[in-house]
């Protein structure tokens, strides 16, 4: 006989981490930043078939200071990395990434000077979505596992340091351009 035993009907014990987990995970506003072709996927998804209000995610902001989710939706180009970092930067904490599609996520075919090879280069991605492009049904379940990533999520003062220190090592992986490589 436990302590849940002894409880009257209709408390519920949890802790204030799963509450605020499950808070955050149903309240994600995306920024959508679509590129490409991926973007008319992306553009689907919000649509009636779909429906990305069943998880209270039909806003798309207009300006990154009310967003926490980005979802990247194609290519990437070297001029617009640095927008996108920018417009990541501004996002308001915690924030989390969607990269959709194989250019977003890799540079797809275009393996030249112009694409960045992985959105990653530029923001810490959290959740990869492969395909070209990807089914709405893909990006949905995408979002299924990024609702799962935050519910989980640990709170406290160690969280900022780690996720510093992911981004840190995940933008030193691969630079964007070699200090001795011509221009």
């Amino acid at each position: 006989m436990g302590f849940e035993e002894k409880l009257p009907s209709g408390i519920l014990l949890t802790t204030v981490e799963k509450v605020a987990g499950i808070a955050r995970a149903r309240s994600v506003w995306p920024a959508t930043f679509g590129l490409a072709c991926c973007a008319m996927e992306l553009m689907m998804t919000g649509g009636p078939r779909h429906d990305l209000a069943r998880f209270g995610m039909e806003r798309a902001s207009n300006t990154p200071r009310q967003a926490d989710l980005m979802i990247v939706a194609g290519r990437v180009s070297q001029k617009m990395a640095p927008v996108l970092r920018q417009i990541y930067d501004q996002m308001a904490d915690p924030k989390w990434v969607i990269s959709m599609g194989v250019c977003a996520s890799s540079g797809g075919m275009f393996n030249n000077y112009a694409i960045v090879q992985g959105v990653d280069h530029v923001v810490p991605v959290d959740i990869y979505l492969p395909g070209c492009p990807p089914r709405p049904e893909m990006l949905l379940d995408a979002i299924v596992k990024l609702h799962d990533k935050i519910e989980n999520a640990k709170l406290g003062v160690h969280r900022e340091r780690e996720i510093e220190d992911l981004e840190r090592a995940r933008l030193a992986r691969l630079p964007l351009r070699t200090a001795g490589a011509p221009r």
